[in-house]
């Protein structure tokens, strides 16, 4: 059964999602196939991933079966996929279906899933948190994102970089019909992370805001949606190679890493970032690399009252920041937080930002079998924005 739509809604749905999937299959299981493509990991710790048939499950109690059309390609599927991670409490099993920025369209429901607005033939979207139990106290604190019980998609649970994937029918993500699939792909893990990240730092509209690593997935969104979504005076820091990609989307000015040393604890660029927002330092810094040497430049760049918003988990042995002694941040009244993922709120309003114009992903999009190779350039560096893989 189709949601009813009035006027040419109505015809522009109906139109996008037969085109998307055959008219037999949104109304029955007819056509869905008892195998599908999926890439796995298979040599966890390394830069590895293979394209095979796996089986296509049934949706259980309160679950939908989506047919993926898109999925993003996040810096945190590489820390699985390698194993270089120390904070997760488990090595990635081989076979692992990675992956967890997924868009596609209902195709199935299950039981129990009578009268919820979600219905066969909507986009949805599966984020890194795929599934959450909505009784733990993170979830009655707003922050399902830390749900006790929750479940990761891509990490000992099955991820999207595959054609079907199961959710939870109170816990995907509408898409909005105007937001192109491989646009909202991004959103549903690096927009929401960032959007997140923004407002726990509480900045300001007219507030100074570093993002180190602006060129990146991530950054480049923070980029965006600090600029033009929250009126904030964005400094983007990253590689000299990503300067006009930062400046388009919206930066007030850009830093060039490789014209700062890496072992003097960010003195050098910190005085550099003090020159451009009148002598004083930014109100708040997000990092969204993986580095420590990013998190040792933040703190110095902060004036009084600064915050430090942590996102990117740095590979390797677990790292101290270098410059977060007590004595400056009692002196300079700084603050240091860590932020995870938003909640499924958060969610919604990133994707209304894309509805609106007001920010637009850049992605690059490739296809499945060209997933390794989009990992070795991730790990080489040479990414800009977001690559999503077409699963169509």
């Amino acid at each position: 059964m189709r949601r009813i739509l009035s006027g040419k809604a109505s015809e522009n749905h109906a139109n996008w999602a037969e085109l998307q999937f055959p008219a037999t299959n949104m109304s029955s299981p007819v056509g869905i196939p008892k195998q599908h493509k999926a890439a796995v990991y298979d040599k966890p710790g390394s830069v590895s991933t293979s394209v095979t048939l796996v089986d296509t499950p049934e949706p259980g109690f309160g679950q939908v079966l989506i047919n993926l059309t898109h999925s993003g390609v996040c810096h945190s599927d590489f820390g699985v996929m390698t194993n270089s991670w120390r904070a997760l409490p488990f090595p990635t099993q081989a076979g692992q279906v990675g992956g967890h920025e997924g868009v596609g369209v209902v195709v199935k429901l299950g039981p129990g899933c009578d009268g919820s607005e979600v219905k066969v033939g909507d986009r949805v979207g599966v984020k890194w948190v795929a599934a959450v139990c909505g009784t733990c106290l993170p979830c009655l604190s707003g922050s399902d994102g830390l749900c006790l019980n929750g479940k990761i998609s891509g990490y000992y649970n099955p991820g999207t970089f595959q054609q079907y994937v199961l959710g939870p029918i109170d816990y995907v993500t509408p898409i909005p019909m105007s937001v192109p699939s491989e646009q909202a792909a991004p959103m549903l893990c690096a927009g929401v992370t960032v959007y997140a990240a923004l407002k726990r730092s509480k900045a300001q509209p007219g507030d100074f805001v570093v993002i180190s690593g602006a060129g990146g997935g991530l950054g480049h969104l923070a980029t965006q949606i600090g600029s033009r979504g929250l009126g904030l005076r964005i400094i983007g820091v990253d590689h000299g190679s990503k300067a006009d990609l930062v400046k388009e989307n919206g930066a007030e000015a850009f830093v060039d890493i490789t014209q700062f040393p890496k072992d003097d604890n960010g003195a050098a660029i910190a005085e550099h970032v003090k020159s451009l927002t009148g002598g004083h330092g930014a109100h708040a810094v997000i990092v969204c690399t993986a580095s420590n040497i990013a998190y040792a430049q933040a703190i110095p760049m902060l004036r009084f009252n600064g915050s430090l918003v942590c996102v990117g988990i740095p590979e390797g042995d677990m790292v101290s920041i270098a410059t977060a002694c007590p004595g400056p941040l009692v002196f300079k009244q700084l603050s240091i937080e860590g932020s995870a993922v938003g909640n499924r709120r958060d969610a919604h309003e990133v994707l209304d930002f894309v509805a609106r114009g007001i920010i637009k992903p850049h992605v690059r999009t490739e296809k499945l079998e060209k997933l390794t190779e989009v990992f070795e350039d991730m790990d080489r560096g040479q990414l800009n924005g977001r690559v999503v893989i077409d699963l169509s």
